[in-house]
């Protein structure tokens, strides 16, 4: 469930099919992950997940692999 959740985020936040959405997808890898979509998908993680992260988090979230880490920091289960 917490994969969809994360698939759901990236599709909406960057604009892309799901099947794009794989671990190796990395920050500025598609134009359509720009520092706006960035933010955006912050956003949408805290709240799909429900918590507040960190800004070392925010900016070291450069991949999906790298989101799912991050995230599991803060209790959500892949």
């Amino acid at each position: 469930m917490s994969q969809d959740i994360l698939v759901q985020c990236f599709v909406e936040a960057l604009g892309v099919q799901a099947p794009v959405v794989v671990d190796s997808l990395k920050y500025n890898s598609i134009a359509q992950w720009d520092s706006v979509a960035h933010m955006t998908l912050i956003a949408m993680l805290e709240e799909k997940f429900d918590l507040m992260l960190d800004t070392d988090d925010i900016i070291d979230m450069s991949s999906v692999a790298k989101a799912k880490e991050i995230l599991s920091k803060y209790g959500v289960h892949f």
